[in-house]
């Protein structure tokens, strides 16, 4: 199809059916749904449509067959929904390195060489320690430059100073970093390569992004729900709340902000649902 479409940030495209028929295979979707979901897209298109549009023809096709996976389709717009405050963001990406057998701190204050600085993640396990600053959009389309990780790298070595003194040189690695939810400048990712800093977003790197750590450890955020509504969530994030998982073992929560009966039982399917893909 010669349909022109419309990307986020303004730059006009051929629409690619594989390009969705992969992300839904991405989210757990058969061959034969895939098929059938990606016609049904294609019949509603018309010249200019947005990919804003495009995924929500998709996702609402796509709840009607199965939550399940209509919930690990969301998964993008799901951490975006962790906003407006970047604070329930930082609560996940540690949540992530706990997965990998970290220990780890959130918001903390940390005493560099020569000054003290706010640091959003620590994660130490047996011979290496993680300082991360975790950088939160909410427009999905926004890159992070060069300037964020030139700045990391300015206050970890500040930091890392401090730890070398407190933990000694030997037989531990230390090591500074970003996460974030969109994505990285070029320039950025040619300097966080260069000066050998933790660097993830959402498809950097290739195998080993923010996209596939949620898949590979299971722990989908709770905004990716869909029988909560926004509200909702929020009241829950603000609770400290960030995985599906939790709700699932801290129900009583939901009884908090006033969900019982049918509902809670829909949310705590739908959220045990997506736990039991892993």
């Amino acid at each position: 199809m010669n349909i022109n479409i419309t990307k986020g940030t303004g730059e006009k495209a051929i629409y690619d059916p594989e390009k969705l028929k992969k992300a839904l295979a991405h989210s757990g979707v058969g061959e034969i749904e895939r098929e059938q979901i990606a016609k049904m897209v294609e019949s509603r298109l018309y010249e200019g449509i947005t990919t804003r549009k495009i995924y929500q023809i998709a996702y609402a096709l796509l709840k009607k067959q199965s939550v399940r996976t209509a919930g690990r389709y969301k998964l993008k717009n799901a951490i975006t929904e962790l906003g407006p405050t970047g604070f329930p963001f930082e609560r996940f990406v540690g949540k992530l390195f706990e997965s990998e057998g970290y220990q780890v701190e959130t918001g903390v204050i940390v005493q560099g060489k020569c000054v003290q600085h706010e640091v959003d993640v620590v994660a130490r396990k047996a011979g290496e320690m993680i300082m991360i600053e975790c950088k939160f959009h909410l427009d999905k389309n926004r890159k992070s430059d060069v300037k964020i990780p030139l700045y990391i790298q300015s206050r970890f070595l500040d930091v890392k100073a401090a730890w070398e003194k407190t933990y000694g040189t030997e037989g531990i690695k230390y090591k500074g970093g970003v996460v974030t939810n969109t994505r990285f400048s070029d320039d950025a990712m040619v300097y966080g390569e260069c000066a050998d800093l933790y660097m993830i977003s959402w498809d950097y790197p290739q195998v080993k992004g923010l996209k596939y750590w949620i898949d590979k450890s299971g722990l989908h955020p709770l905004t990716s729900l869909t029988s909560l509504n926004k509200k909702e969530k929020q009241l829950l994030l603000e609770q400290g709340i960030v995985l599906c998982s939790e709700l699932v073992l801290q129900a009583e929560l939901l009884l908090k902000i006033g969900i019982s009966g049918k509902q809670l039982k829909k949310v705590l399917d739908e959220a045990s649902m997506l736990i039991a893909q892993h």
